[in-house]
């Protein structure tokens, strides 16, 4: 498995995880955040997955695979507003895999040949799209500790 592969495989295990806990974990633990804690575990999930999009998609010049509003709703800067609806929340379910799935293929295809790049919140330079798939492995994995973190804290 060449090291692109690998961060493709990190990055579909995270998502299982995160889609794992979407549908195991009461929908109210989703949405309360716990005291001490700027958002809930749906943000972060969700986030995750809107990150992908902004980070790969965007920074290639391509367009994006998921609603804008998705975007605009849970990329950086942003906070919980509301609970999403079931539709909104089906989506993003059904987005975890399939984004990272099609990104592969995207991938493979050769889809990303441009890049423009970006210095992320942590400092870390990304000057290709093969940067910005190494990253997305270590920022869906911030985001599921934080997840863990939280649903450690609602059993509190």
């Amino acid at each position: 498995m060449s090291l692109i592969e690998k961060q493709f495989d990190v990055i579909l295990k995270n998502r299982l995880i995160f889609q794992r806990i979407l549908g195991t974990a009461p929908k109210s633990d989703l949405f309360r955040i716990p005291k001490g804690f700027p958002n809930n575990i749906w943000w972060n999930i969700a986030h995750a997955m809107v990150t992908q999009q902004l980070l790969v998609y965007k920074l290639s010049g391509q367009a994006f695979t998921v609603e804008q509003e998705l975007i605009d709703t849970y990329r950086k800067g942003t906070r919980p507003e509301a609970e999403p609806s079931d539709e909104e929340f089906n989506k993003v379910l059904d987005c975890l895999t399939s984004t990272v799935e099609r990104m592969q293929k995207d991938y493979a295809n050769g889809l990303f040949t441009d890049f423009e790049a970006y210095m992320t919140t942590p400092k870390i330079a990304l000057e290709s799209v093969q940067d910005a798939i190494s990253f997305l492995a270590f920022h869906d994995g911030i985001h599921l500790g934080a997840v863990l973190a939280l649903q450690k804290a609602l059993r509190a």
